[in-house]
């Protein structure tokens, strides 16, 4: 066994193989670029060397940077994780030129199943099912659009060296065909280096659902079930289980006797996985697969699978890297209880899943145990943040991953619920919110899930938080009210109760909201009077108490605990105070952000101009689709900007006349800077 590995990545997966490492008693080397010296994954090593710039391409995509740290300090062996360099052929190859040990599988099996379209001819010849579609190394756009409608609309455009969601369009009818192939090359391009695609059918009543597959360098293979990825959102996995439910057993074995057949016909070593589209009944009864593509790595979702085997996949991949056999046979893999994974992302749900980028200011997890077995306890959190650390716009913004395991999937899927209703993070976007109601939503909880689940039940997963509308105003008044008394000094002239010549007016308070601007008023206590306080809606003032705990996070944050008296009505609440004016408001499950408009914000509607088009997240715009003087309805394509790896299309936010633009295709773009300029066109306008 190795004595010495660095570590070829950062954040949670970095964490987590250094988890296993130090239980088998193996020193470990993280690398880091300049943004990350800070990091979780840093501190969690032996030692660390920083290998570049902020941009991955400066830095975690410098194989012989990478290479050169392993020199320096002596490692005998290099786990890439996933994402990066992990299934980069060369890479590999440059290892074993050093003399150093790739954790992953050869290059010639990294490079067969890297391209899509080489992998699927691969996949016929061993008799693993394919979807209908063109795999040809022939690229012209006119020759590609022949063969989607030789297949036969819906099609899928798929990047052949894509993974991840990048790289991929529905295409519905010829006529947007060619700005999709457009936009998927540019995109895998970006992602990969590579703009090759291939053309499926477009599969009806979809699931995904994979296999995790081993195998060893004594010709040894086995598969360790199955995980079913289908909650997706744009392409990208958001909720993970395993076993997958409703599954028949029969279909099951025949996918894992497939998956082994596709590691075997490349000569796998290693952990991978194959990945599979299920095609199932109007009833949602899986009924066939068909081989979409083969992650020759770890997957992010490997939990799952840890948790239902009790097997240390990491330690896996060293022992087999090491020259090891596989430590069990196919009769000897156990399937115990259920297991589900949720993804916790920096990212806006409410606004087309748009990353968000910032300072974690609370980062309050569930109790839980970090990467190991979570039988005891229900909870796993794998996560490469702390408190206080910043989601920057060069990498992925998932925050953490919060496993459940149970003995059955509905106390997996509880738990899992539990311990997003106990999850505070405050300081930007996440999609704690969304992931709760998912895991509410009655056709997932009876296992009833496919890919169009979430789009279909966008509605009520992306409405406005369910919260009762008063007490979040309520729990912000009461917090606001703490955090000005512990402003107040001996100084009478310090107090901040409305006091004035004996007098004590009403407090008129207004804040925004999710659901729009919230008008409330608070009468303060005097001559035997109790605190009264008039919420949206109510027809009259109410009796309003609150015993309230705040704990400061650091300079400018509070996290607050509240016990509320409102009417007849009493609750507890908590949450974060951001400054002296922003409320993060949380209870079962539900968030809310309230800002206080002082008088110096002016209204809600203050800047909100309908011909300003901003940028949403740091991007680099990569496309434009106007120019001044083109006139254009609300919701036309104006730009397309690029952030993390991904592509976002902006729209006209209003019928008008584009009067400026303010920024060139390349320019890279802060999150708020002004984009263009659009003369909103009056209502005479458009009648004439």
């Amino acid at each position: 066994m190795f004595s010495k590995i660095l570590i070829a990545n950062r954040g949670e997966i970095a964490c987590r193989v250094a988890a296993t490492c130090r239980r088998l008693g193996i020193r470990t080397v993280a690398v880091y670029s300049e943004a990350d010296a800070q990091a979780a994954h840093v501190a969690a090593c032996d030692e660390a060397v920083c290998i570049g710039p902020a941009e991955a391409a400066q830095s975690y995509l410098r194989g012989d940077r990478i290479l050169q740290a392993a020199r320096d300090t002596g490692a005998q062996a290099i786990h890439p994780g996933y994402g990066f360099l992990s299934e980069n052929a060369g890479f590999a190859r440059q290892c074993a030129e050093a003399g150093v040990v790739f954790i992953g599988p050869p290059p010639e099996a990294m490079q067969a199943m890297g391209l899509k379209a080489e992998s699927k001819r691969l996949m016929q010849a061993a008799a693993v099912p394919l979807v209908p579609g063109y795999h040809g190394a022939a690229q012209d756009d006119a020759l590609l659009k022949a063969e989607a409608q030789r297949i036969g609309f819906p099609v899928l455009i798929k990047a052949s060296a894509g993974g991840g969601g990048k790289g991929m369009r529905e295409v519905h009818d010829a006529e947007v065909f060619d700005a999709a192939l457009a936009s998927c090359r540019r995109e895998a391009r970006s992602s990969f280096g590579n703009d090759a695609v291939l053309i499926e059918r477009l599969v009806r009543n979809p699931r995904h659902i994979e296999i995790q597959v081993f195998a060893d360098q004594q010709g040894h293979a086995l598969w360790l079930f199955e995980r079913d990825c289908s909650m997706q959102r744009r392409h990208q996995k958001v909720i993970e289980e395993a076993p997958a439910p409703g599954l028949p057993d029969s279909l099951r074995r025949d996918m894992g006797a497939a998956a082994v057949a596709a590691a075997r016909a490349v000569g796998y070593v290693g952990a991978g996985t194959v990945e599979f589209i299920v095609e199932c009944s109007e009833a949602g009864v899986p009924q066939t697969f068909y081989f979409m593509e083969m992650n020759t790595r770890l997957q992010v979702e490997h939990p799952v699978t840890e948790l239902i085997t009790g097997l240390d996949l990491v330690a896996w991949q060293l022992q087999v890297a090491a020259g090891q056999p596989l430590p069990l046979g196919q009769d000897e893999v156990r399937c115990t209880g259920h297991a589900i994974e949720a993804r916790l992302y920096a990212e806006h749900p409410e606004a087309g899943f748009l990353p968000s980028t910032g300072p974690l200011r609370r980062l309050a997890l569930p109790p839980h145990v970090a990467f190991g077995p979570a039988q005891a306890h229900g909870i796993r959190v794998d996560s490469g943040v702390r408190e206080g650390d910043t989601i920057t716009p060069f990498y992925d913004p998932m925050i953490a991953k919060l496993i459940a395991w149970g003995e059955t999937r509905e106390q997996a899927r509880h738990r899992l619920r539990q311990a997003l209703e106990v999850t505070r993070i405050a300081g930007l976007q996440t999609n704690v919110q969304f992931l709760h109601r998912l895991l509410g939503d009655p056709a997932f909880a009876e296992g009833v899930v496919d890919t169009g689940l979430i789009a279909r039940q966008q509605e009520v997963l992306l409405a406005p938080p369910s919260m009762p509308l008063a007490l979040a105003c309520a729990a912000a008044i009461g917090a606001l009210l703490e955090g000005e008394r512990a402003q107040q000094t001996d100084d009478p002239w310090s107090a901040r109760d409305g006091f004035s010549n004996g007098v004590l007016p009403p407090r008129p308070l207004r804040f925004d909201s999710p659901w729009g601007p919230l008008d409330c008023t608070l009468w303060p206590s005097w001559a035997g009077q109790p605190l009264r306080l008039q919420t949206p809606g109510a027809a009259r003032p109410q009796p309003f108490a609150c015993a309230a705990r705040l704990k400061r996070v650091d300079r400018a944050t509070q996290a607050f605990s509240l016990v509320l008296t409102l009417g007849t009505e009493r609750a507890q609440m908590d949450g974060v105070l951001m400054g002296e004016r922003t409320f993060q408001v949380f209870s079962d499950g539900e968030q809310a952000t309230l800002q206080w408009l002082g008088a110096d914000l002016g209204s809600a509607d203050a800047g909100s101009a309908g011909g300003r088009l901003t940028a949403p997240m740091p991007g680099k715009i990569i496309a434009l689709h106007v120019q001044p003087g083109d006139t254009v309805q609300a919701g036309d394509p104006l730009l397309v900007l690029e952030a993390m790896k991904m592509e976002h299309t902006l729209v006209a936010p209003a019928a008008g006349q584009v009067s400026e633009l303010l920024h060139a295709v390349g320019d890279q773009v802060s999150e708020g800077v002004e984009l263009l300029r659009i003369e909103v066109l009056k209502i005479e306008d458009l009648q004439a």
